[in-house]
């Protein structure tokens, strides 16, 4: 019994070694295929976010010139979002009014690295699908389904330049909770395109904070990603989604400049929101800042020894001073870069993008903004 007992155990203990150094070869990848993903570019409002996906429009949105223009101008990868619900009734072979929805995203997939872009797959889900995901099992089983079929289908494509993402923003403010559903999802992924790489995120809106809370996965073919906005008083000016204050704001500057305080705060109505814009100056926003809290960022990827990316940042264009928004873009991807992450701005065509288009018609690029990333913009 003793022999068979220390023969158990020398067993058991070999096995971890090796699974050990399956995951340490596993992390080597994942950094290496993380250079792939060094200055990139997320395509919204093309395969999620409109509700309508008919070939009428997709084919307009975003074709196959701006494809080859993303990567004229310098960007390595995209960022394709795609909704949950009109995949799922694309795989279940039930398109109705977005019939070909898969076709068409296959094409674009295969478009983009065709010319020679990396493509992240990210499945950018509507409310009600986040919904189910916090309140039941059900929802969970449901997207970890779900990706097991995208997984197989995208299984045989270039497993140097797709990447897999769980799920943008999950909005689970349990991180607990969350950490459980990931694994869950990765294990159906894995099942499924055992070489393909999976980007990772935090709870809730994966912000920095939100990664700063997260356990790093077992599996270790993982890069891990956050998204940066902040602070939103600036990039989400004008905005009419998420704080309802945000509409009445226009032509913040950044760096915040006190000087400029007391006519802005005059915008908004309310002592409550007077007061929290009025922090946006009191914090003394600017490139050292934002260096700060990227850092942070970095500091887990380095205590984990596991990949970053950004794959979310940007400022809402439409009430912003346009000196300003460059000025912030600029730091961001500077203070990312500083601490070797790539990152992915958001977005292409959309209220936050890089050029101006009208559906069908050749993109404008925005010079600018190409110059505040670093882009050659050839």
């Amino acid at each position: 019994m003793r022999f068979f007992l220390c023969s158990l155990a020398v067993l058991l203990t070999l096995g971890s070694a090796a699974a050990a150094q399956d995951r340490a070869a596993d992390v080597q990848t994942a950094f290496a295929r993380a250079q792939h993903l060094k200055h990139g570019i997320n395509a919204s409002e093309w395969f999620a976010q409109a509700g309508d996906y008919s070939a009428a429009r997709t084919d307009r949105y975003i074709d196959a010139g701006d494809i080859a223009l993303m990567a004229k101008l310098g960007f390595d990868h995209v960022r394709l979002s795609i909704d949950a619900a009109a995949l799922e009734a694309a795989i279940r072979g039930n398109g109705g009014p977005n019939a070909g929805f898969l076709e068409r995203l296959d094409r674009a997939v295969d478009t983009m690295l065709g010319n020679g872009l990396a493509v992240v797959i990210d499945l950018h889900p509507d409310e009600n699908f986040k919904q189910q995901l916090r309140n039941g099992n059900d929802g969970v089983d449901r997207l970890a389904m779900l990706w097991q079929q995208l997984a197989a289908h995208y299984a045989n494509r270039d497993a140097e330049r797709l990447f897999f993402e769980i799920l943008n923003e999950p909005e689970v403010s349990d991180a607990y909770r969350w950490q459980g559903v990931q694994a869950r999802v990765t294990a159906a992924i894995r099942e499924a395109a055992p070489k393909q790489m999976i980007i990772a995120a935090g709870a809730n809106y994966s912000d920095i904070w939100d990664l700063l809370a997260l356990e790093p996965l077992a599996d270790g073919n993982v890069i891990y990603n956050f998204h940066f906005y902040e602070p939103h008083e600036f990039t989400h000016q004008g905005a009419t989604w998420g704080e309802p204050w945000w509409t009445y704001t226009h032509s913040i500057p950044y760096p915040a400049t006190e000087s400029s305080m007391p006519e802005l705060l005059q915008e908004v109505p309310g002592a409550v929101s007077r007061y929290r814009l009025e922090n946006y100056w009191l914090n003394h926003w600017d490139a050292h800042h934002i260096r700060a809290l990227i850092d942070e960022a970095a500091d887990w990827g380095r205590v984990n020894h596991v990949p970053l990316i950004c794959d979310e940042f940007g400022v809402f264009r439409d009430h912003a001073d346009a000196e300003s928004r460059m000025n912030w873009i600029r730091d961001v991807r500077s203070a990312l870069e500083a601490d070797g992450i790539g990152w992915t701005v958001w977005d292409y065509r959309g209220g936050f993008g890089v050029v101006r288009k009208q559906d069908g018609q050749p993109a404008q690029v925005d010079d600018a903004v190409v110059k505040a990333l670093g882009l050659s913009g050839k």
